[in-house]
């Protein structure tokens, strides 16, 4: 079975996600899984990463281990062990294109993929799953101009799933979604804080760690934006269009 579980967000050093990240756990059908972190986007800070091994080790139970792609010069295969050792694979949140940039250059968006049709499970939060998608609402002008003026930008992702996706959809300068899906050709799914998707062989379905968090599909038809709440049946992505 292929398995993404994309978050829109929520704190997890303060275990915001936890049912969330249960979940994840428990999507990888092992008793003590391999979970591997890849923090790339943040650029790697230690207090991520301990809080990450805190909340998938300690808390839930898995053998954690973490990527180093910044302040670690690994092997092509050294990076390839890594990541097909790994029963679940949690992305971080942060800069979208630079994390993407860094993966090209040393393969890691191929193995990601290739760890998706081996079956291994792929999340993250934020960026973390923007990147399973074809394209994502992205803050990364913001890490480039941080005195000055940015927006929002489409950025590109792994294409994994054909949607586009906004993470912390319920937080200010993120309504600026809707306009950009004026534009688009595929469905956005646009997440609220503590919300994630769940997309496995094609089938999708939302969960909560936090009842009062939504999510959205909004498709775009000749410009015009329809938006639909996602309750708790689930969908295809084919069938919403």
């Amino acid at each position: 079975m292929k398995t993404i579980i994309a978050i829109g967000g929520g704190e997890l050093k303060n275990l915001e996600t936890l049912n969330i990240d249960k979940y994840i756990v428990e999507a990888t059908g092992k008793e003590k899984p391999r979970a591997l972190f890849i923090p790339t986007a943040s650029g790697e800070p230690q207090g991520y990463i301990d809080t990450f091994n805190k909340v998938y080790g300690e808390i839930l139970g898995c053998g954690t281990d973490v990527l180093l792609l910044i302040s670690e010069n690994l092997s092509e295969e050294e990076i390839k062990n890594k990541i097909f050792s790994a029963d679940l694979i949690y992305v971080g949140g942060g800069d979208t294109i630079k994390m993407l940039e860094i993966w090209k250059e040393k393969k890691v968006d191929k193995y990601l993929k290739d760890a998706y049709e081996k079956g291994i499970v792929l999340s993250g939060l934020s960026v973390g799953a923007i990147c399973w998608f074809k394209y994502g609402h992205s803050d990364s002008d913001s890490f480039r101009n941080k005195e000055g003026w940015w927006d929002y930008i489409r950025a590109y992702g792994l294409g994994l799933i054909n949607a586009i996706h906004c993470p912390h959809y319920n937080e200010e300068g993120r309504e600026g979604f809707d306009e950009m899906m004026k534009s688009q050709q595929v469905p956005g799914i646009a997440l609220e804080n503590n919300c994630a998707l769940i997309f496995q062989d094609g089938n999708c379905r939302i969960i909560k760690s936090d009842e009062k968090a939504n999510a959205y599909i909004l498709i775009s038809k000749e410009g015009i934006v329809k938006k639909t709440i996602l309750g708790d049946e689930p969908f295809k992505l084919e069938d919403m269009i």
